[in-house]
Formats: structure tokens, sequence, C-alpha cells
């Protein structure tokens, strides 16, 4: 709802609300003042069931306690029903306008929020001004740790201090390597229901700003699916190594991942690097199956037919074990964003070209950025599924430029390698203990209507002025970005983005009054969409009004 704004704490609703979704997933031990407000209320009114957890779409069979009751007069059909019942009911209780009359345990959160939370949260503002002159003034900034705070990081709050990071050494953490090990086995039940085959090969993208607010989520995810587990040293849970896991206790075959890391990623976590390649060497190194260990298998094949082309037996085997991908040292992104913003592509080959370009060197214990675009090439055509994590619901993939040039560019670089679109995860990682996988299409087709098209959302940005029109056209950039690299972004899509954003009036004239030229940028956006066949309208008046507009 709306922007934050330097120096200001939010008001009022934006308060209520932002207090809720601090308090919805358990933080630090998840007891007493640390539990989930909502899991709190439910627990109160004796309900059965998990708020966190629990199917949506079931019918709802529970109690229907007077509380919740009061709080809509919508029908009460689902369990998701019940769940945004108890929502409101927390955000009643949070602002004080009703008692709730349930229990003990939800009154311990609201007073951890009267006491610790909410102070937090109004200090924010004046924190980040005074801090902000004193950083000006070469005076010493309070240091403070970093993390989402919807994601249990309450220890974040007040924001404006001098945030650090984590010891690297960590990663991935426990808590990282439980999440990463439900996700990974979730990933793989999901694909096999999709496809009714097990999971052989995964291109997985790995950022550093994210593995730091995580513990090392991918991390962990990714040395799951290859079948190892991190060996912690028990005083400092420093990582010291990898042990691998067996077959018989494995239950499936091992998946062979091919990693495409940040720039960032690649600065910050160079121990993670080497971590990953050992083990990915250690497993094709064992005596296992063909189909029980797709990355032996794959790296005996590739360096064989290296071999015979010529290629010497030390550089070939070399060649066929990378699986680390990155940017050229020093360089960081995934180089579609040009192409995109300047229209200087003509087909969905273009921008993979691009990608395998800008992300082709291979990093690893014995490799720190080199060259190979080939073997990366090779990588892409073998990948059955492209995975891409999410760690929290601050932000979403049509908000940054950087998810379509990372999961779209490896979509569309694996499609033009192997001549198959590949399946395509953006996995929900934003309540630890209940990872969601979700395909590519299911998470843009989930913004769309739950943020882009969203009056609310809208009505938040107008706050803002020139800013808020901004983000408007900024959000038409990255859908039509995301439909050039995969089809992920249907026609439909974009008639909801036009009625939301140019056939409502007073929208329309809030971007023309505030920022025009985003006005025309996003006409000339969806102009080109149109012109790229990714988007047919369905009413003939759009095409007059976009060229009007882009005139």
């Amino acid at each position: 709802d709306g922007l934050h704004i330097l120096g200001a704490s939010p008001e009022g609703q934006q308060e209520a609300d932002l207090l809720v979704a601090l308090t919805r997933v358990p933080r630090g031990p998840g007891d007493g003042g640390d539990a989930s407000l909502i899991r709190a209320l439910a627990d109160d009114l004796a309900l059965g069931f998990d708020p966190l957890s629990c199917n949506f779409s079931d019918v709802w069979h529970g109690p229907r306690p007077p509380q919740l009751v009061a709080v809509s007069d919508d029908p009460w059909r689902t369990t998701g029903d019940c769940v945004e019942r108890l929502e409101l009911l927390a955000l009643q209780s949070v602002r004080g306008a009703v008692p709730t009359g349930c229990g003990d345990r939800s009154s311990r959160v609201l007073s951890a929020i009267a006491t610790t939370i909410r102070p937090a949260l109004r200090a924010c503002g004046p924190n980040e001004l005074r801090n902000l002159i004193c950083a000006l003034g070469g005076r010493r900034i309070a240091a403070g740790p970093s993390g989402a705070p919807t994601r249990g990081r309450l220890d974040v709050l007040p924001t404006g201090r001098n945030f650090y990071s984590i010891d690297n050494r960590t990663l991935p953490t426990p808590t990282a390597w439980s999440l990463g090990q439900k996700s990974a086995d979730l990933l793989l039940m999901r694909h096999f229901q999709d496809t009714g085959q097990h999971l052989v090969s995964a291109g997985l993208s790995a950022w550093g700003t994210a593995n730091m607010r995580t513990g090392g989520d991918d991390l962990a995810q990714a040395l799951c699916l290859i079948g190892v587990r991190p060996v912690w040293d028990s005083a400092s849970w420093r990582v010291t190594g990898f042990e691998t896991i067996s077959l018989a206790a494995l239950g499936r075959p091992r998946v062979d991942v091919t990693l495409r890391i940040s720039g960032f990623f690649r600065d910050a976590f160079p121990a993670q690097i080497e971590l990953l390649d050992k083990a990915i060497q250690t497993v094709a190194a064992l005596d296992e199956p063909d189909e029980e260990n797709p990355i032996a298998a794959r790296m005996r094949l590739e360096a064989h037919a290296l071999i015979v082309s010529g290629v010497s037996e030390p550089e070939a085997k070399s060649l066929a074990s990378h699986r680390i991908f990155g940017a050229k040292p020093g360089a960081y992104g995934a180089g579609l964003q040009a192409l995109i913003d300047e229209g200087i592509w003509e087909t969905r080959a273009d921008l993979a070209a691009a990608y395998v370009t800008w992300g082709s060197y291979a990093y690893g214990a014995r490799s720190d950025g080199v060259s190979s675009a080939a073997a990366f090439r090779t990588r892409l055509a073998s990948i059955q599924a492209v995975i891409h994590n999410q760690d929290n619901r601050e932000h979403d993939l049509l908000d940054s430029d950087d998810y379509y040039q990372f999961e779209g560019g490896m979509s569309a670089a694996v499609e033009t390698a192997s001549g198959k679109k590949p399946v395509t995860y953006h996995n929900d990682h934003s309540r630890p203990e209940r990872p969601v996988i979700r395909t590519l299409d299911e998470e843009v087709a989930r913004v769309v209507r739950s943020r882009v098209v969203n009056p609310k959302w809208i009505a938040g940005v107008k706050r803002h002025g020139y800013k808020g029109a901004f983000e408007i056209a900024a959000t038409v950039d990255y859908m039509f970005a995301f439909a050039a690299t995969t089809d992920a972004v249907k026609s439909h899509h974009f008639d909801l983005a036009y009625d939301a954003y140019i056939a409502d009036d007073a929208t329309r004239q809030f971007i023309a009054d505030n920022n025009p030229h985003a006005l025309r940028e996003i006409a000339i956006r969806l102009d080109e969409a149109i012109a790229r066949g990714l988007w047919q309208p369905r009413l003939n008046s759009t095409y007059d009004t976009l060229k009007e507009l882009r005139a």
C-alpha cells in the first residue's frame, strides 16, 4: 500500500496493516509474544487448524465463533474465507477498535505489539532522519542487523541504522537447510505431478542479497537436489564441509543442477561457490547407476564427446564439470535490460544470446570466471526446469528488472538451446514453515490480480505523485519483458493493465498530470507489445487510444 518515504513512519491504516503483516509469521522462538498473531487467534478460538499452512480451497466445516462472524458480511464457505476473517480480526485487534475476547495466546502477541513492535516501527522515521544527519556530519551511526521484517526479522527495526549482514561462513544455516529441503521435496513432487517423470536437470538462479536475508535458502535447495547435506561446527555453526546422502536414504534420483549466480553472490560468497562445486564434483565421482545419478552420467558423456572432438582429456573433463556460471569478473546483471529498453531485438533467440554472452563465465574451486560459452549452452540445452525462489512478499517479480533478466533470460536461453520450453517454477519462501511451489504462469497471474491491477495498490502509489506514476510505468515495462522472454504474461493480462491504467479515466489523468512522460512510455510499451504479437487487444479502440497517447 504505497511506497516508503525516507523519514516517515507509517500511520493510521498503513501502520495497522503493516503490524499485522509483521506478526503474521512467528518470530524467534515462535511462542509467547513472538507467536504468529493469526495462528494465536485461531488457537484461542479453538478453530482446530493452522492458518499458515492450510489449503485455502478446502470447504470450511469448523466452528464459526461470534468474533469471526462479526468482522465481515461476506460469504464464509472455505478455509480461505476463515483465514480472511482471522486477518480482519487481527487488524481490528491491532487498531484497538474492538476487544478480541479470545484468550491468552493472542493477548500476549498484542501485548508485544503494543510494548515493543509498534514503538520500534514508529521510531523508524525519526531514526532515519537523525542518522542521515549524523552521516552527513561524518558522525557514527549505530549498527543494526539486516533482513526481511515480514519474514520474522523484526530485529531490523527501527530502520535507519548502519546495517550489517551475516557471517558468510555459516551459510547455509540449519534453518535455511530445513527450508531448502522442504522446498526441494515439494518442487520434485510438483514436477512429477506435472510431467509424470522425475526431474533430471534444473537451472537455478542464486542472488547474493536474497541468500543474505535467508541464510542460504538457494544454497540449501541446490545441495538437497544433488543429494548432499552441509556439516556444521557444533560450537560456531560454521559450515565445515558436506556429506553425501546415499541413494537409499535419498529415495529418489539426484538432480543435475546448473546455477546462474548474480555478480553480488560471486563477490560475497566465494566459499559457498567452492562448497557447491566440490559437492557437485564429489557426486559426479560416485559409482551409481546413470538413471540415479544424471550428474555423473552427463559429465562422462560430455567429456567423452569433447575428447573425440580433439579436446585434451583434462580440459574435456573440466569443461564437462562446470555447473556454476555468472557474469564476467567485475560485471553484474544478465545483459537483457538494454535490449528490452531500447527495443534492439527481433526474436526471443536474440534475448537468449545476450543472456548466454553475459553469464557464460564458469566459477568453482578451480575456476574464477573462465569464459565457457559453449559449456554454458550445453548446460542450458539439458535443463528441464528453471527455478527461482522469492524469499519475501515485500516485492514481486513485476517490480524489478532483475527477475525478467535472470528468470526470463534463463527460460529463453533454455528454450533456444534445447528447442523446448522448460517448465519454470517461481517458488514462494516468504513463510519458512510453508514454502509454496508455483509455476511462473501461476505467479504472474497472481501478481497481476493481487498487485498490478489491484485498486488498493493503485490508490497507494497515487499518494506519491510523480514517483507513483513511474511505478505504474515500470510495472508495464516488466510485464512486457516477461512476455518477451517467456509466455507467462498472457494477452488478457495486458488487457487488465490497459483497463486499469489507460481505460480508467481517473488513473490515466493522474499519470498525465503527475508524469506525462510515464503515460507516453506506457503507451509506447503497450503498442510495442501489439506490434511484436505479445498482445491482441480485445477492443479495436485500443489502437487509436495508444496512437493518440504516444504522439
